[in-house]
């Protein structure tokens, strides 16, 4: 019998050493995934909203006529289209 108790604590040994060893390599992983992230180039908030400010300025949204005015409706993408029927003939 003192040979069975000895397989369960060399048992017992072996899990907490294959616990230890998968804690250890979750640790590494989420070291590499936090230097990665560490290592990624950042924007200052100021540059991102003063990049948004000026593409909103330079580029014409149909959508605010109140800013840009009134839309030519062959150059309004979301106006209906106009079309001669209600079928199309293939």
């Amino acid at each position: 019998m003192p040979a069975t108790y000895e397989l369960r604590t060399g048992d017992v040994k072996n899990k907490k050493q294959s616990m230890a060893d998968l804690k250890l390599r979750r640790l590494t992983e989420l070291n590499l995934r936090l230097r990665e992230d560490l290592e990624r180039p950042r924007v200052k908030v100021s540059d991102a909203a003063m990049s948004l400010i000026a593409y909103t300025n330079q580029t014409k949204d149909f959508m605010v006529p109140s800013i840009w005015g009134s839309v030519d409706k062959r150059e309004d993408p979301y106006a209906p289209q106009q079309s001669g029927g209600c079928c199309t003939v293939m």
